[in-house]
């Protein structure tokens, strides 16, 4: 019998602002340390905080996304901790009144759509970022009073894929959003992710947390390995003890960081210094109906409107700018199939090598719309198209490419019978091959009428016409 595996995850997400959750010091990644800091985030005496209104649209928008009621009362806690990296000695967050809750997010299983429910989602400040090294620990304080908001679902989820599903549903969703840019590598959004393992589904087994992972595929792969773990440990007749995991890459396990001998009292209480913010419903509600096109509103139409395949419209909807490239393609073309063809394969291969992303793809939409759309015409070969490409990725007109290196087609029926039947009064040996069973022979014939044209004979009139006239002789 296989035990139950459950799955709960704690999401951090900072918000796409310009200043601080309580101050006006800027947010901005990468900045020198310690440049971006303010007395109220450093807890100063004297100083008070003031609640940043943008940071609650976006945790606002950061609900509606995700199916979440909306509670129009902002009330504040503290939570009281000692540690180096928080510098007021307390967090402000809302522990008893989140802005939202009971919310859902839709992933993909091998058995199809399931809905993973969100419990709450509260808005709090970050924490300042320690660096541990030979010399000792730094800290960069640039990082604290950052807004976030932490998501906490519900014990859903039952496999590793499950769990990488849904971090990925949920940074989409944010992105699409704007609420953040979710970049994992840079910290602005981090998981914490509870395992437990038992027999009886009705009763949890001891949780363990694995902290901090920076990558959808780093989710999946320590959930299984600690699944792993906790298997291999629950059969030889050990304990699990209740403790906080990592994950480390280079053995691909998860290594102890601390145990936990019960349930920390952080002594919560309503933060004196901001009082309750009773938010005006209009102004909910014009947020709610002005929210962005949602992955899977933007994944239906897709479907719908361009006739996509399933595969293909998800590979471009989950990165937001390649659909948005995508969309502006077929502004000026009607060859969907083939445009997302293009934009998934060619594209993103050129990108890749190149080391560049579609936020910074410098293809002209309009010119590889065009380079399609002679493609489909006959204007030029497939394989004459790929010579294109690469100039127009150069900033080149694909007209001007084509007419400079003389890649017109000919299309013409007159001009190719005259090429064909010349070729074949010269190869009367293949002919008899075609005629005795030998289909190679058209193959060769069709590459003597390319020579023949310099590689401008349409392909596929050609071999008609080669056809038509083989049956002939």
């Amino acid at each position: 019998m296989s035990r139950e595996v459950t799955i709960g995850i704690e999401i951090h997400c900072e918000l796409k602002t310009k200043t601080k959750m309580f101050s006006g010091a800027p947010v901005s990644f990468g900045a020198q340390a310690n440049t971006n800091t303010s007395v109220i985030d450093l807890g100063h005496p004297g100083t008070l905080p003031c609640v940043n209104r943008e940071a609650v649209r976006l945790a606002i928008k950061a609900c509606a996304g995700l199916h979440c009621t909306i509670d129009p009362l902002v009330k504040f806690d503290r939570k009281n901790y000692y540690y180096s990296d928080l510098p007021k000695g307390f967090q402000i967050t809302q522990q008893f009144h989140p802005i939202g809750k009971d919310g859902y997010v839709t992933i993909e299983t091998e058995d199809g759509k399931k809905n993973v429910r969100i419990e709450r989602i509260h808005m709090e400040e970050d924490t300042a970022k320690q660096f541990h090294k030979d010399t000792g620990t730094y800290i960069d304080f640039n990082r604290a009073g950052t807004p976030l908001v932490e998501i906490v679902s519900r014990p859903d989820m039952h496999s590793a894929a499950e769990a990488a599903a849904y971090v990925e549903a949920l940074r989409r969703t944010l992105f699409y959003l704007n609420v953040s840019d979710v970049k994992m590598e840079e910290g602005s959004m981090r998981c914490d992710i509870n395992i437990s393992l038992s027999y009886d589904p009705e009763k949890l087994g001891t949780k363990v947390e694995i902290k901090n992972l920076n990558s959808i595929a780093n989710v999946q792969k320590a959930v299984q390995a600690e699944i792993e773990r906790q298997n291999a440990a629950l059969d030889a007749g050990e304990e699990i003890i209740q403790s906080t995991r990592r994950y480390d890459e280079p053995s691909k396990q998860t290594v102890l960081m601390r145990k936990k001998e019960g349930t920390v009292d952080y002594k919560y209480f309503p933060e004196p210094n901001i009082f309750p913010i009773r938010l005006d419903q209009a102004w909910i509600d014009s947020i709610v109906n002005s929210l962005e096109e949602l992955p899977e509103q933007r994944l239906s139409r897709f479907e719908k409107d361009y006739g996509l395949s399933s595969y293909d419209a998800t590979v471009l909807v989950n990165d937001r700018d390649m659909a948005d490239f995508y969309e502006e393609v077929m502004k000026h073309t009607k060859a969907a199939k083939k445009a997302a063809n293009w934009v998934i394969g060619d594209l993103s291969a050129w990108l890749n090598k190149n080391g560049l992303n579609f936020a910074k793809n410098p293809a002209d939409p309009k010119a590889i719309a065009r380079l399609i759309t002679l493609i489909e015409d006959g204007s030029i070969s497939g394989k004459q198209g790929k010579v294109v490409f690469e100039e127009v990725m150069k900033g080149a007109d694909p007209d001007q490419v084509i007419k400079e290196k003389g890649m017109i087609q000919v299309s013409d029926d007159g001009a190719l019978l005259e090429m064909i039947n010349k070729v074949l009064d010269e190869n009367p040996k293949s002919i008899e091959d075609f005629k005795n069973g030998k289909n190679r022979a058209v193959g060769f014939l069709m590459g003597q009428v390319m020579k023949a044209s310099k590689g401008q004979a349409n392909p596929k009139k050609a071999n008609q016409l080669l056809t038509q006239e083989l049956s002939k002789r």
